[in-house]
């Protein structure tokens, strides 16, 4: 007998077990309390097959930030089967649950760290973060950064770290929200050097996680609100020259760092590195924050979403904006044969940021009336995507 269901405290030690063995760690009896106590702020489906866990997925809830507006978001996680279960449909169950009880809870959007990106693009997932990865010899940062201001070290202060965090993660789309036990658990849970930038009022406006060990000076999250503290925590990694050879660092992918070094060569790697889908375009869709300034009132933009793992997102959405509002419904039907027609991979890419519509036209992913594309291209910001969490 098969049965889908979202797991509770009796299963709760068959979960940790397939996740030790599907990823490869073991936990001693105190560290498997501390997973079991995460599980239960998580929501975990199993399928279960003659009684026996077959197959598992955790959703997280949580925030992000798209052009500077709170949507509610899954966060999809250790997904897993054990291997005499496999290819069995488990997981595409799984993931229909998934985001069936997405819908229900609200969480308009999904993300996801893949293990394969073509199997999780089968199920209406797409790349919406690229992060960029500099391996730096210290001495190619020594130079005037003529930075205004002063670096402090100190200890963990999740209040200052948070509120610098929060204004830097609404400058991009994607960023999560972070509560306390967010910081606690992940972010601050090893210890490491922290070190905050201000600027010449005394004002909070960077900070920089790090260690170094080996004469490599690893930095774990870089944080700044300005170029100006951008420029003050880059100084404050070039003065360890004494003590690293070289830097770590991760960075969005538009980073400008090369540019303004003297010399730029040096290992700098893009990798592609979350997955995110739209759960509810209707209700994404409604709650988007276009740019209205370039909305034209006389005519309305036609969407053919096409959407085969959910069925519920298929249709024909129109977009027509009126006294500064844009109205979103979905039509039961439509007779012109007008509209840009995309996947719901594709309307994912378009509204996070990570793609703009006239590239996908390009590439062949949209069509439709160019003029039309034109005008939906107007009404998305054009921000960043960047993801530094992991889940």
């Amino acid at each position: 007998m098969k049965e889908l269901k979202r797991l509770g405290e009796a299963d709760y030690k068959e979960a940790v077990a397939l996740s030790q063995f599907a990823f490869q760690y073991r936990l001693s009896e105190e560290e498997q309390e501390k997973k079991i106590e995460e599980f239960r702020k998580q929501t975990v489906f199993g399928h279960k097959i003659e009684g026996k866990l077959a197959a598992k997925l955790h959703i997280f809830p949580f925030t992000c930030y798209i052009n500077g507006k709170t949507f509610d978001v899954g966060g999809i996680c250790s997904v897993a089967t054990w291997p005499e279960y496999r290819r069995q449909g488990s997981i595409r169950a799984l993931m229909q649950q998934a985001l069936q009880h997405m819908r229900e809870v609200g969480q308009t959007v999904s993300y996801l760290h893949p293990f394969s990106v073509a199997f999780y693009r089968k199920f209406g997932w797409e790349l919406a973060f690229t992060n960029r990865y500099y391996t730096i010899p210290i001495n190619h940062l020594n130079r005037d950064w003529a930075g205004n201001g002063f670096i402090r070290r100190i200890e963990a202060d999740i209040p200052l770290l948070h509120a610098i965090y929060t204004d830097y993660a609404k400058i991009y789309n994607g960023m999560l929200g972070r509560d306390d036990n967010w910081w606690e658990r992940r972010v601050l849970k090893d210890p490491s050097q922290i070190a905050v930038a201000y600027n010449e009022a005394g004002e909070p406006g960077g900070y920089i996680i790090y260690d170094v060990k080996d004469q490599i000076m690893t930095v774990k999250e870089m944080v700044s609100n300005s170029s100006n503290e951008w420029k003050l925590l880059y100084q404050f990694i070039a003065n360890h020259d004494s003590m690293a050879e070289k830097v770590t660092i991760t960075v969005p992918e538009n980073d400008p760092l090369p540019f303004l070094l003297d010399e730029p060569r040096f290992e700098q790697k893009n990798v592609p590195y979350c997955m995110a889908r739209i759960v509810d375009a209707l209700a994404f869709l409604k709650k988007y924050p276009y740019q209205m300034k370039e909305a034209t009132k006389s005519e309305s933009i036609i969407f053919r979403v096409e959407d085969e793992f959910l069925p519920e997102n298929e249709g024909i959405y129109e977009l027509k904006a009126e006294n500064g509002i844009m109205n979103v419904c979905k039509l039961a039907e439509m007779q012109e044969d007008r509209g840009i027609r995309c996947s719901i991979q594709s309307l994912t890419a378009m509204l996070l940021g990570y793609k703009r519509p006239l590239s996908l036209y390009e590439l062949g992913l949209l069509s439709g009336d160019i003029a039309e594309i034109e005008q939906f291209e107007k009404l998305i910001p054009g921000k960043q995507t960047y993801l530094i969490d992991f889940f």
